[in-house]
C-alpha cells in the first residue's frame, strides 16, 4: 500500500522565493468521512483523483490517479465542496528532500506551508533557515480542513 509521509512547517521568510518557480494549482473534496479524503486536483493542464486514508503521525495511505483534464474541471465544480483550494507550488531541492512550498490564494490567502517528504516516519531532517515552526501535527494546516474552515476565518492570533 503507498504511504505518505510528510512533515509540514510554516514559512517564517521569503529568501526561499530566489530559488523556485511555481505551479498553480486548484483542488477540491469531494466529502468523506472518518479521516479519509477524495481530492481532487488539477495541476497545471493534468488532472489528478487522489485517495487518502486516515493520517497517523505523520503518514497516511494514498493512491493517486492521472484523470482528463475535463473529468477533473467537472468534479471540481459539481461535486466537490466550496471553497476549492487555489494556490501556487514551488518546489525547491536541499541535499536530497524536494521541499514543496504552498502559498495560497482565495479564502486561504496569506498562508503559506512548507511540506517535504520523507521515507520513514522518524528520518531526520536539516531545516532550511526559511522554514519556521512545525505545524504537521495541527489539523488546520491539512488542504481539506482549509476548505471546511479557511485561512480567512481564523483569529489574528491563530497562526
Amino acid at each position: 500500500m503507498p504511504t505518505e509521509i510528510e512533515r509540514k512547517f510554516l514559512v517564517k521568510n521569503e529568501s526561499w522565493r530566489a530559488m523556485a518557480t511555481g505551479t498553480l494549482y486548484r483542488q477540491g473534496y469531494i466529502p468523506t468521512d472518518r479521516g479519509r479524503s477524495v481530492r481532487v486536483r488539477i495541476v497545471g493542464d493534468r488532472g489528478f483523483l487522489t485517495i487518502k486514508g486516515p493520517t497517523e503521525g505523520n503518514s497516511r495511505a494514498e493512491f493517486e490517479y492521472p484523470i482528463p483534464l475535463e473529468d477533473a474541471r467537472t468534479l471540481l465544480d459539481n461535486l466537490c465542496d466550496p471553497p476549492l483550494i487555489e494556490k501556487i507550488r514551488y518546489q525547491i531541492k536541499v541535499g536530497d528532500l524536494i521541499w514543496e512550498i504552498d502559498e495560497f490564494s482565495g479564502e486561504n490567502q496569506g498562508l503559506i506551508v512548507a511540506e517535504v517528504e520523507l521515507t520513514e516516519e522518524n528520518q531526520a531532517i536539516a531545516l532550511p533557515d526559511w522554514v519556521g515552526r512545525e505545524v504537521s501535527d495541527d489539523p488546520r494546516y491539512f488542504n481539506v480542513n482549509l476548505v471546511r474552515n479557511p485561512y480567512c476565518n481564523w483569529s489574528a492570533t491563530v497562526g
